[in-house]
């Protein structure tokens, strides 16, 4: 009997994180929220929905110092939560360096697309023609079934989010051609620009996450590749389909209390409502 009462306990206490409702605090209870840009959206919500603001007075409150910014903002103590994909390297060291532990939970997921001008024939690359464009072994359209144009490859900063993602789920352990200074714009708002701008010659060539550049920054003149067939959207991206995927993250420092505001959020996150909130907002939930 008391083995069976004990199961069932376990399951209610499982039960109830699962369905954990999402926490009621005012705005000066409401913890420092920093992350990725593409995570703004999600965080205008998050606080709107905790504390009965609207998503447009939630804009007053909340900043993101973007993805590997965000990462020193929380081990130097300006930021309690983080909702962000994965940073460089350096700030994980760093956070080892200051002694900071770090708990890190995955909450969604999104894609890595390549952006070209809709004047361009190309509809799909390869994963293998994907790494020759980046690693300069491709140079022409010609070469992947365009015109004869020589391929003009857009790059972020080495800190971006998109510029790491780029590296750990496309290029692997081949190196990328090292992009003059005019070929990495200096945020993804500058990068969806340029491939816009270059619409009449259809040469450029760029990548962003899928959610940004569907939900927060929609610009005419671009379109998104197929890669080996498969073309990005929530439906891929959710199946594993689409290849280039990465998780997003939800971050707080490990010695936060309980019942801090930043591990109740932590929490709500990554319960089944929070997942739906994640959903109603666009983005995808982790499975």
């Amino acid at each position: 009997m008391k083995k069976v009462l004990g199961v069932l306990l376990a399951l209610g206490m499982l039960l109830a994180v699962a369905c954990a409702e999402a926490p009621q605090m005012t705005v000066e209870e409401y913890p420092r929220v920093d992350g990725s840009t593409a995570t703004l959206p999600l965080s205008y919500a998050l606080m709107a929905e905790v504390t009965g603001i609207s998503q447009e007075e939630a804009k007053d409150y909340i900043t993101h110092n973007r993805t590997t910014g965000s990462f020193y903002k929380l081990v130097d103590g300006e930021a309690d939560i983080l909702l962000v994909g994965k940073p460089a390297q350096e700030a994980l060291e760093y956070a080892q360096e200051k002694g900071v532990e770090l708990e890190i939970k995955p909450i969604g997921v999104d894609a890595l697309v390549f952006l070209i001008s809709d004047q361009n024939p190309v509809d799909s690359l390869t994963k293998e023609q994907v790494v020759g464009i980046y690693s300069g072994e491709i140079t022409n359209w010609r070469q992947v079934g365009g015109e004869d144009l020589p391929i003009r490859a857009y790059q972020r900063n080495e800190t971006a989010g998109s510029q790491v993602m780029m590296k750990n789920v496309v290029m692997g352990e081949v190196e990328m051609t090292d992009a003059p200074v005019e070929y990495r714009p200096g945020d993804m708002a500058g990068l969806v620009e340029v491939i816009a701008s270059y619409r009449n010659t259809a040469d450029a060539i760029g990548y962003s996450v899928y959610f940004y550049v569907t939900n927060m920054y929609i610009q005419q003149g671009i379109k998104l590749l197929e890669v080996d067939g498969v073309a990005p959207s929530n439906e891929t991206i959710a199946s594993g389909d689409y290849p280039y995927t990465q998780e997003y993250l939800c971050v707080i420092r490990k010695d936060a209390a309980e019942d801090s505001p930043e591990r109740r959020l932590f929490n709500y996150l990554t319960s089944e409502e929070g997942k739906q909130l994640i959903a109603e907002n666009g983005y995808v939930p982790c499975a």
